[in-house]
């Protein structure tokens, strides 16, 4: 794990929100040089903390107007119906995120679809398909008054 003082959590935090802004417009956001903070940005790539840049999409933009989260509890809590059901969500692309988690389910999904009848035929046709499943709870996204994923 690295070692991260103040600086690189306001340089990390600056560009969690605006990963596009120049070096220059960084620097005095942080408080350095401009090449002082080059310096540090290229470090905490290099480290792994900043582990890539992404756009953040609109969904409306894209057609997005059903989100949902999903938890997934399987039938069998082997290695195998484990990595089966891995691979067949990471070919869902209404599937934006899985996550393995504890609790009395082994899943969390976020799933973002056009609408409704959308998520029902992923839900029943690709979902509902599933040896590896055994029981679906539905969350539906009614508003997220905060977001900050990247």
């Amino acid at each position: 794990m690295t070692k991260l003082d103040d600086i690189d959590h306001r340089i990390l935090r600056e560009l969690s929100r605006d990963a596009r802004q120049s070096n220059l417009a960084l620097a005095d956001r942080v408080g350095l040089s401009p090449s002082a903070c080059l310096r540090r940005v290229q470090a905490l790539e290099q480290a792994g903390v900043i582990r890539g840049y992404r756009a953040v999409l609109d969904p409306v933009q894209l057609g997005i107007g059903f989100v949902a989260y999903v938890t997934v509890g399987l039938g069998s809590h082997t290695k195998a119906a484990q990595e089966a059901f891995e691979r067949a969500v990471s070919r869902a692309t209404e599937v934006r995120e899985c996550h393995n988690i504890t609790g009395t389910v082994e899943y969390l999904l976020r799933v973002e679809v056009a609408d409704l009848a959308a998520f029902k035929h992923w839900h029943t046709e690709i979902l509902g398909t599933l040896p590896q499943v055994r029981a679906i709870t539905t969350f539906v996204v009614m508003g997220s008054p905060k977001d900050d994923r990247a």
